[in-house]
């Protein structure tokens, strides 16, 4: 057994562009040839839906005896007044078959007056023609039918365009879905939406949508016109093409089902419980300082003016914080700086030396955390704010009241000295 593989060569093929310059013919013309059949295209192997031509099927065209008029004649279109002109009729007569939906138009443009021009297969013309049984259309008085027709305003140019390009659409399409979309390109998205009720299957469908033609910029009148030329516009026309959808995607959805996303369910994210803030634990330098002012107590004692004035206790007398008797009732207040209140130290009676306080300020920063009632109250004020006592305005004029100024300063002390001076006897 051999351990290689051979693949069969491929054909050679080139774009559409270059397939137009071999055979002659311009490229809106190349493109009308492929949608009437005319020329084989076959898809491309690099994807993106673009086509290609093999090389085999433009030699097979150049082959013809009579190429290249062959096939120029085939996919030359006309308009109003040269079809008139080839099928030797008035162009107004001309417009009325048209309308009627008796002549078919096989491409549409837009002018540069907005108005829609539109065009005409010549071989469809003298095929007409040629046909005995139009012979009374083109001559003669016009049948009372075809004329209420007309007077009630019966254009079916625009509807017999849609289904010529709806065939060419889906001579072209190679699965059930293309075949689909291509249904699908002539309708409203909202009648869309009503026959396929699957959001991934009208996503997958709209893949396949082909873009019409004739598009102007979004929101300009002439994307408005074009609009209302490739969208169904009659009821029953709009009906036939629900049908037709729903057994298009019915058949697409046995053959293949459309792409879905994965439901993959994320892990559930674990989040962290809240704690509750434990309550605020008495601190060693709270004990440090508790225990510094109990050592070294500082009491307050009324002074000349009526003014608070801090001393120890062996200057004036008060005992210390903490000893037995009596006396050791007396509030003892801690060492402050000039000017600032001191804060009491503890003893047994530290709510009563609190509540004594002026406006009931709190604890002060440095004693001990208080039980009961008054713990309450401290927690709702840990600190009071140092009070510092007023001083008088400080004078800007150094020199004191007493102190003279001197005599040789100024104008005056100018003057002495300029002035002689008398000699007393």
């Amino acid at each position: 057994m051999s351990t290689s593989t051979f693949s069969p060569p491929r054909p050679i093929t080139c774009t559409p562009s270059r397939a137009a310059r071999e055979l002659g013919l311009k490229r809106s013309e190349f493109d009308l040839a492929v949608e009437l059949a005319h020329i084989r295209t076959v898809p491309d192997e690099g994807g993106g839906g673009a086509r290609r031509v093999e090389r085999a099927e433009i030699d097979r065209l150049r082959a013809q005896g009579d190429f290249p008029e062959s096939l120029s004649e085939r996919v030359r279109v006309v308009g109003t007044a040269e079809g008139a002109a080839l099928m030797q009729i008035p162009a107004g007569r001309f417009t009325r078959l048209a309308r009627l939906g008796l002549l078919v138009p096989a491409k549409w443009y837009l002018n540069r007056y907005r108005a829609v021009v539109w065009l005409y297969l010549a071989e469809d013309l003298r095929n007409f023609t040629l046909d005995p049984r139009n012979a009374h259309l083109l001559k003669g008085r016009t049948p009372e039918t075809l004329r209420g027709q007309l007077e009630a305003g019966v254009d079916l140019r625009a509807r017999n365009w849609r289904g010529r390009q709806l065939g060419f659409l889906l001579r072209r399409a190679e699965d059930p879905w293309a075949r689909a979309g291509a249904v699908a390109a002539f309708l409203p998205p909202i009648e869309i939406a009503d026959v396929v009720k699957n959001p991934y299957e009208r996503a997958y469908l709209n893949r396949f949508r082909p873009m019409p033609p004739g598009r102007g910029a979004a929101g300009s009148p002439a994307a408005h016109l074009a609009e209302r030329i490739t969208t169904a516009q009659d009821a029953d026309e709009i009906d036939w093409l629900r049908g037709e959808l729903a057994h298009s995607v019915e058949e697409a959805r046995s053959d293949v089902p459309a792409p879905r996303p994965d439901m993959r369910r994320a892990a559930p994210t674990v989040r962290a419980t809240a704690r509750p803030i434990p309550p605020l634990a008495r601190t060693v330098t709270r004990a440090a300082e508790s225990r510094e002012l109990q050592e070294h107590p500082v009491v307050r004692v009324p002074g000349p003016h009526g003014e608070p004035v801090l001393g120890t206790p062996e200057s004036t007398g008060e005992p210390m914080a903490g000893a037995s008797g009596p006396k050791a009732e007396r509030v003892v207040g801690a060492c402050a700086p000039d000017g600032e209140q001191a804060a009491p130290a503890p003893g047994r009676d530290y709510e009563s030396a609190l509540g004594a306080q002026e406006g009931d300020d709190g604890p002060v920063f440095g004693a001990p955390w208080p039980d009961g009632a008054a713990s309450g109250r401290a927690s709702e004020r840990h600190r009071a704010p140092l009070v510092r006592q007023a001083r008088p305005p400080a004078r800007r004029d150094r020199r004191s009241e007493q102190d003279p100024a001197p005599a040789n300063r100024g104008l005056r002390g100018w003057l002495r000295r300029r002035s002689p001076r008398t000699t007393r006897i």
